[in-house]
């Protein structure tokens, strides 16, 4: 964690990166990330899998990706990943850094897609 280019500690909240599946309200994959803190107004969060980069918005302590094609699109290159980097940054101004191993990630989107119809 990082600001004004020095170190700080700081105070999260949980820290989750998720793919969503809610079949009464249509959604079938949908990627949400929570930095465990409110991102900075207008900001947009970085996901890059493996070296490919994708951008996702933010309203307030949770980003998305603009669209549903954005979704497929990420969600593929977890599926096919190994590491998810997220790069935000705060309203306080502090940039943060989260990476999540993606193993498992394609069989749990296997059962989900089989359970959540």
């Amino acid at each position: 964690n990082t600001r004004d280019g020095r170190v700080v500690a700081v105070r999260r909240g949980s820290i989750l990166l998720m793919t969503f599946f809610r079949p009464d309200a249509g959604v079938a994959g949908q990627v949400a990330f929570t930095g465990g803190y409110p991102f900075a107004g207008g900001s947009t969060v970085e996901i890059d899998v493996d070296g490919t980069s994708f951008d996702l918005f933010t309203e307030g302590e949770w980003a998305w990706p603009a669209s549903k094609a954005d979704d497929a699109k990420i969600i593929a290159a977890m599926k096919a990943g190994s590491n998810a980097t997220l790069t935000a940054r705060s309203s306080r101004g502090t940039q943060t850094k989260d990476t999540f191993s993606l193993s498992g990630y394609t069989a749990a989107m296997g059962e989900a897609e089989k359970r959540c119809k």
